[in-house]
């Protein structure tokens, strides 16, 4: 009889082993499910992602996928603005503006700088309001005719004028 009492004991401990094993496997699961599901909500957008004309229409259509709300949120800004812009040799443009549209939630001014030296400074814009436009660009300096690839950096700000945040977004100036 006691060989019996063993072989059930036997049995048991086995089934509860399995229990126990399969219980700890269950909550691994659950936790790196957890861990994946967290970090995929909580997946920040790259900073300082600069537009250029190979990546605009990609970046566009993410921004489309947010949806089409009718404000911005605080803190982003809807660049309106050409990709390129054609200067004559006196340094008038033909077609530079930037519009800040309605749905953006903050006033901004931008600089325009060298692609290469982001201290040789080309422009510096006056604030644009909310609805504003600004056309009729002029450089602060008289570029020789050819191609330079440049970078505008907006400063979104508050009512006091300070800088909430900036975005780069890659220009090419075209002088003729």
């Amino acid at each position: 009889m006691g060989n019996q009492e063993s072989a059930k004991k036997g049995k048991g401990g086995l089934v509860i082993g399995i229990v126990i094993g399969v219980v700890i496997i269950a909550l691994l699961g659950v936790i790196i499910y957890l861990l994946v599901t967290r970090n995929s909500q909580t997946k920040e957008e790259p900073r300082n992602v600069v537009i250029t004309q190979e990546n605009a229409e990609r970046v566009l259509g993410e921004i489309n996928e947010m949806g089409n709300n009718a404000s911005v949120a605080p803190g982003y800004y809807t660049v309106t603005m050409n990709p390129t812009w054609h200067f004559n040799k006196d340094g008038t443009s033909k077609d530079a503006s930037v519009k800040n549209v309605e749905a953006n939630t903050n006033d901004v001014y931008f600089d325009i700088v060298l692609e290469n030296d982001e201290n040789h400074v080309l422009y510096k814009s006056p604030v644009i309001p909310r609805g504003g436009k600004l056309k009729d660009i002029v450089f602060e300096e008289k570029l020789e005719p050819g191609t330079y690839p440049c970078v505008v950096i907006y400063h979104l700000i508050d009512d006091q004028q300070n800088t909430l945040s900036t975005l780069r977004v890659a220009l090419k100036v075209i002088v003729e």
